[in-house]
């Protein structure tokens, strides 16, 4: 099976509306990151009365633009892919704008808001930032996990929302977060499909909430509908997405495999194989492969395949120690 290619072509046209297919139009918000590429794009489906998916971080400028591009229109529906802080805050002021309700599978997870403490055992002083969010007070404030999110009506997987010419159906995918949904567009046979799958990258796992067994089943998901594009929220649609889900399923087995080979030569720790395993990637996005190491780890460990050096080692830690079983 072949490696991912991925594609970072993407013009985001910031703050202004552009159309993607007939049922779709894009707002790209100006939040560029290691984790967000060239921002968070808001889609709007239908016309004239319309869904919002994912109106995007605590950015006034960016809920300005959004509603310019909506002059007009009535907004009938608010839906959140997940409560990443760069996806669900602008949700609320969105509403007040607007009057519609917010639809979302529900609160942020109450373990997640620590995942920043996942490497607070990291001592690397003189280390620039990779990935912990706490280190740039700018970038927390965008996009710290949404905490105070409460949907005004719950989804659950197979929920239909409709609208004049739309038909959207939920579908819960966790992995990266517990409460991820994508929504599929029936009349297009396209899926929104949040941070789950994306084209310009892989989607990190971040504990302790994020899950590989819970995303690997949710990539299997994807594969047994025929969707014909993917519309991820950060970066370009991905067209024929049965290969490349096929080959982000086939990638996170190899990194499973080449994790558990790691730990064959000797005991590690997360911090240690990224090292080996992450050596041609820049040093900046090492932390944020580390929290996707640790979840593989998890994964190991649940099945019975490896086991931390002191048993009472934090499972959440880069730095913990783990062996073969």
């Amino acid at each position: 099976m072949a490696a991912p290619v991925f594609n970072t072509e993407f013009d985001p046209h910031y703050g202004e509306p552009v159309e993607v297919s007939p049922l779709l139009r894009r707002v790209v918000c100006n939040n560029p990151s290691k984790f967000t590429f060239h921002g968070t794009g808001t889609y709007l489906i239908g016309h004239g009365d319309v869904a919002v998916v994912d109106p995007g971080p605590r950015e006034p400028a960016h809920v300005e633009a959004l509603l310019r591009a909506l002059d007009g229109e009535t907004v009938r529906h608010i839906l959140i892919t997940h409560t990443h802080g760069d996806h669900s805050p602008a949700a609320a002021a969105l509403a007040e704008a607007t009057g519609a309700p917010i639809l979302g599978f529900g609160p942020h997870p109450a373990q997640a808001a620590d995942e920043d403490d996942l490497d607070d055992d990291d001592d690397d002083d003189d280390d620039e930032d990779h990935g912990a969010i706490s280190d740039d007070p700018e970038f927390a404030e965008k996009h710290r996990p949404d905490v105070d999110f409460a949907p005004d009506i719950a989804l659950s997987h197979g929920d239909v929302v409709e609208g004049p010419g739309y038909t959207v159906e939920a579908l819960h995918t966790p992995g990266h977060i517990s409460n991820h949904l994508c929504f599929a567009i029936r009349e297009e046979k396209a899926l929104l499909s949040g941070d789950h799958v994306m084209g310009w990258s892989t989607t990190i796992i971040p504990p302790p909430d994020g899950d590989i067994a819970a995303y690997l089943g949710s990539l299997e998901l994807l594969l047994s509908r025929t969707d014909r594009r993917l519309y991820p929220t950060h970066g370009a649609p991905i067209d024929d997405p049965r290969p490349y889900v096929e080959a982000l399923l086939a990638h996170r087995l190899a990194r499973e495999a080449a994790i558990l080979g790691e730990l064959t030569s000797g005991p590690k720790s997360a911090t240690e194989i990224v090292a080996v395993l992450y050596a041609d990637v820049p040093k900046i996005l090492h932390k944020p492969a580390a929290r996707s190491v640790v979840a593989h780890l998890r994964k190991l460990h649940d099945d019975q395949l490896i086991a931390p050096t002191i048993a009472e080692a934090s499972a959440l830690k880069s730095k913990t120690v783990w062996a073969r079983s």
